[in-house]
């Protein structure tokens, strides 16, 4: 083999290299771009919590593996009418018993969670359940949880209370699925 050939060779692998990390590169930023727009927020608060991009990308990748897993089942009418009413009453008492009502949200959105399917495990297994299917508001649960948490303390304001029923509520009408309106009286 001649030296011009084997310089021709050499030119082609490196180049074949090049072109194999480019599209792996290519291929890891798309990877990237689809779970920052599959998960928005819970992306970027995944990533900061573990410190890095790749292992935030994995765990997530593993939850929608885990996903896969699941049966999530609709809630039948009769169901939805029942968990509709039950957040109707929930709201009526909140006014008289705000602690009470939220406590009561927190296990209302886990019997709803049960019914469709989703695993009873520890709150943070639930909670990267439900991203995977409403990652929108999966934050709003997260935050009306640790509300929930410091209430149990002893240490949230009414005002935090509302705004964990207004937390709850986001999940709960996003689990309760469309054409079910559960309009609540605490504004934003």
């Amino acid at each position: 083999m001649s030296e011009r050939m084997v310089v021709v060779i050499g030119a082609v692998v490196v180049l074949a290299g090049i072109v194999v990390v480019f599209l792996a590169w290519r291929g890891n930023r798309r990877r990237s771009e689809r779970l920052r727009a599959r998960f928005g927020p819970e992306y970027d608060r995944l990533v900061a919590e573990l410190g890095s991009r790749v292992k935030a990308e994995r765990a997530l990748g593993q939850r929608q593996e885990r996903s896969r897993k699941i049966l999530i089942r609709p809630l039948p009418v009769q169901d939805r009418e029942y968990f509709a009413q039950a957040w109707r009453n929930l709201q009526a008492g909140f006014v008289d018993a705000p602690a009470e009502a939220v406590i009561e949200a927190d296990q209302l959105i886990q019997q709803v969670m049960a019914q469709r399917g989703y695993p009873t495990g520890t709150f943070e297994q639930q909670a990267e359940d439900v991203s995977v299917d409403h990652p929108r508001v999966v934050q709003d649960y997260r935050l009306a949880h640790a509300i929930a948490d410091r209430q149990r303390r002893g240490e949230a304001s009414t005002e935090d209370l509302r705004e964990a029923v207004i937390h709850y509520r986001s999940l709960y009408e996003e689990l309760l699925e469309p054409g079910i309106s559960t309009p609540i009286e605490v504004k934003r």
